[in-house]
């Protein structure tokens, strides 16, 4: 599937410096969070869908843990991606989970998976979209850097000089793969307070059918804001 013809975003930036030191306000959006946990109980149950969850560069499992009991806890069938720390290696995790999901996907009737990716996580969900469509039923990305991969991030300096990558080459072979589309549903989830991956690179500018939704809170918080979980529990629901 190709999108429409896109020119190369230009003019972008990282997060402001204020932006990132907004991070730091984690443990208030954490005191805050604690009040919209009602919101929660109202949340629409599941079909015992497939989902796989996977974490953002550094992260690890245990990052997406509280997400995984919430959406157990409203019947979806979830697993995280079995393969550690994300560590950045994308092209040789998106082989390696890959197999992983075809390995789950000849065991539970041939049922396509939800992907739902925090940050590059969310890379790694849509290009597993993009090139097995078949193991794909939708994907939810949470404060993801669709735009310019990792050169418009705050860590993407760091990031290109422990993968050995240019970042404006690699920012054109991101666009190319962008320009070609994806198929399945997308729900988009960004943060205009996000002082990592900031609100212009984490929308989806190159599918039409792509839901962008901004949410409050910084980028650290997002899988914890229990305002994406309502989102991700009415999405898979179909509302």
């Amino acid at each position: 599937m190709m999108s429409e013809s896109i020119d190369m975003p230009t003019g972008l930036s990282p997060p402001s410096r204020t932006a990132q030191l907004g991070e730091l306000s984690l443990p208030l959006d954490l005191v805050r969070f604690g009040l919209q946990w009602p919101r929660l109980i109202t949340a629409p149950r599941g079909d015992g869908r497939p989902v796989y969850l996977i974490p953002g560069y550094g992260g690890s499992e245990l990052s997406l843990r509280p997400l995984e009991a919430f959406l157990k806890r409203i019947n979806y069938d979830v697993a995280d991606w079995s393969l550690g720390r994300n560590r950045g290696s994308v092209d040789k995790d998106i082989a390696r989970f890959t197999a992983v999901a075809e390995a789950r996907f000849a065991e539970n009737g041939e049922q396509p998976f939800t992907l739902i990716g925090w940050s590059l996580g969310g890379i790694i969900a849509r290009e597993v979209a993009r090139q097995s469509p078949h193991l794909v039923r939708e994907v939810i990305t949470m404060g993801t850097p669709i735009i310019g991969g990792p050169k418009y991030t705050t860590p993407g300096k760091r990031f290109a000089r422990s993968a050995s990558i240019r970042l404006d080459q690699f920012e054109r072979e991101v666009h190319e793969r962008n320009s070609i589309g994806i198929r399945q549903p997308l729900t988009v989830l960004y943060s205009n307070r996000d002082g990592i991956v900031g609100p212009e690179i984490a929308k989806d500018i190159y599918n039409a059918h792509a839901r962008n939704i901004r949410v409050d809170g910084g980028h650290m918080g997002l899988g914890f804001n229990p305002k994406v979980w309502r989102i991700i529990a009415d999405t898979l629901a179909g509302r």
